[in-house]
């Protein structure tokens, strides 16, 4: 079964019902204002549903009907509630729209098609009448992926939502592969996969909200990617409703004829069809996990340790690294005040210990046979200790893992308090780890300075090591600051301009995991070059003559 969407906020993160992780109350407020020199936090509610007009729907009754007749009465939505969950994606800069009711940008109508065969009879008829078309599994994009946008200006819009489909077709533990339909949730995947003793290991953040096939399009990362792999390791084959009919790739272990398609599926973002099926590599269920903490003098120590745990190449499942700004936030952030007896007996320990400056925090966790994972765990701590860390045991670590998708529920009430939260990611080489760290935070710090609602009001700019491989890693940043409430949308354009400029200029990719969409489309064809951009598009005329499929998205 399915989530039901109307148990999910239209306009925010997670259930309605959700338990609020900042209420009015929490003395985390007086340290956030503190922390951002604003005298007050003014009161930036949402919009609700009743008192937003959508627009009127722009696809005939007599498509509509057809549509119907392909999906079924049911599964065909023009109600408001399905037009405005469907409207956009969940970034900071999609909300800022959504709360403020401004759904100019939302579907004429959401099909859910309940098998691939109605998906292509959908996607078909969409070509055939110059409808867009736009994939939606969970909507979690935070790049732009899913917004409804037409092909022009009062053009008209379909969703095709995929989550009715979400079959474990074939679990094949000879071969350890599994074949599922790609509307499938992240728990009720995992679910079924455990059921069997099995697992696909992939746990991005966005986990309980988002879907098998979202996970293919964005080519996503899972927390535990160094063990199990970013989406294009693990994905062995995938079957994609195209305007031209159904396209299944190879499916073989390994193959010399010619480039391996699977890599144009991977991050298409469902402007060359939609992603109804894919075969993935499974793994055994872990006998045992072990995550834990560890303390450095400074960022580079750190970056240092997980570059020689990389190059050891420890079965590590996670190396996580915060710098010291985002090691102090949520240290602080965690308890219910920054000051108290207890954090003065930590700092003077620290301190005893030769901790003089802002210390920096790695997690890293193991997973496997009992045996590796305690091999594993001693040589990882061996390098660290080697690298002046300090050993904090399994208490961070099991925090982080109990809590590890809780972070996005924080942004809606940050944002009914008129404050901005928003994320970006990058990744590089470990020589350029250091200069790229540098100049993204101060491209975002000082973009951010420039855009403020007054002379007192300043922001934070946070970054950890995520993902981690021999040649690199990726970097990702949080920003939280006071928001220009009469020129928002103005201001993160002109701090994500900065930050993605500086990216580029320093040898950083626009995106490691979160994709492309319609936000980092701007600085593509700069980072794959004229003939590689050349290629790409001309894929997009071969496959979707029309240019139908997700318009907007990935080339612009």
């Amino acid at each position: 079964m399915t989530i039901d969407r109307t148990t999910l906020r239209w306009n925010g993160w997670g259930p309605v019902k959700q338990e609020n992780p900042l209420p009015s109350d929490s003395p985390k407020w007086n340290w956030i204002q503190e922390t951002l020199g604003l005298s007050r936090l003014p009161a930036t509610p949402a919009a609700p549903l009743a008192s937003i007009r959508l627009p009127t729907c722009r696809i005939s009754e007599t498509v509509l009907e057809k549509l119907r007749g392909i999906v079924g009465p049911n599964q065909l939505r023009t109600d408001d509630y399905e037009r405005a969950f469907h409207a956009r994606g969940k970034s900071y800069h999609d909300l800022l729209y959504v709360r403020a009711g401004k759904l100019d940008m939302a579907p004429d109508a959401v099909a859910y098609p309940r098998s691939g065969d109605e998906a292509l009879a959908v996607v078909k008829l969409c070509a055939e009448e110059d409808i867009a078309l736009v994939p939606f599994g969970g909507g979690s994009s935070v790049v732009g992926g899913v917004n409804a946008m037409a092909k022009s200006l009062g053009g008209a819009v379909l969703t095709l939502d995929t989550t009715l489909m979400t079959r474990i077709i074939q679990i094949d533990k000879m071969s350890m592969t599994a074949r599922i339909e790609a509307g499938i949730y992240g728990p009720q995947l995992e679910e079924q996969l455990q059921a069997h003793g099995v697992t696909l290991g992939h746990y991005p953040q966005s986990f309980p909200l988002s879907t098998l096939g979202g996970w293919i399009a964005a080519r996503g990362a899972g927390q535990q990617s160094n063990r199990y792999g970013k989406a294009e390791k693990w994905l062995v084959s995938a079957k994609l409703a195209t305007p031209k009919g159904f396209w299944t790739t190879e499916a073989t272990p390994a193959s010399a004829a010619g480039p391996n398609l699977n890599q144009l599926v991977a991050g298409s973002e469902g402007i060359l069809g939609v992603i109804v099926e894919a075969t993935v590599k499974i793994h055994e269920l872990p006998e045992r996990k072990d995550y834990r903490g560890y303390l450095f003098k400074n960022f580079a120590a750190g970056v240092e340790a997980a570059r020689r745990i990389n190059h050891a190449e420890i079965p590590v499942a996670m190396v996580r690294l915060s710098d010291a700004p985002e090691t102090h936030f949520f240290q602080t952030f965690s308890s219910s005040s920054s000051g108290g007896l207890k954090s003065k007996l930590q700092a003077a320990y620290l301190k005893m210990k030769g901790f003089n400056e802002a210390p920096c925090l790695m997690l890293i966790g193991h997973e496997g046979t009992k045996e590796t994972v305690i091999w594993a765990q001693e040589q990882t701590e061996e390098i660290c200790k080697r690298h002046g860390a300090l050993a904090l045991g399994t208490g961070p670590g099991k925090r982080w893992y109990h809590g590890r998708f809780d972070s996005p529920a924080i942004r809606d009430p940050m944002m009914d308090k008129g404050l901005g939260v928003d994320t970006l990611e990058t990744s590089t080489r470990w020589s350029n780890i250091a200069n790229l760290h540098e100049k993204v935070s101060a491209a975002i710090a000082d973009a951010m300075a420039a855009h403020m609602p007054d002379q007192h009001a300043r922001g934070i700019v946070m970054g950890h090591v995520s993902h981690s491989y021999p040649d690199g890693s990726s970097l990702y940043f949080t920003f939280i600051f006071p928001r220009q409430l009469d020129r928002e949308v103005e201001q993160w354009q002109a701090i994500k301009r900065a930050a993605s400029d500086a990216i580029l200029m320093n040898g950083g990719t626009i995106s490691h995991h979160h994709g492309v969409g319609l936000d980092h489309a701007p600085w593509l064809a700069e980072e794959k070059g004229e003939i590689g951009f050349a290629l790409l598009k001309a894929t997009k005329r071969e496959m979707d003559p029309k240019g139908v499929m997700n318009p907007g998205k990935l080339l612009g």
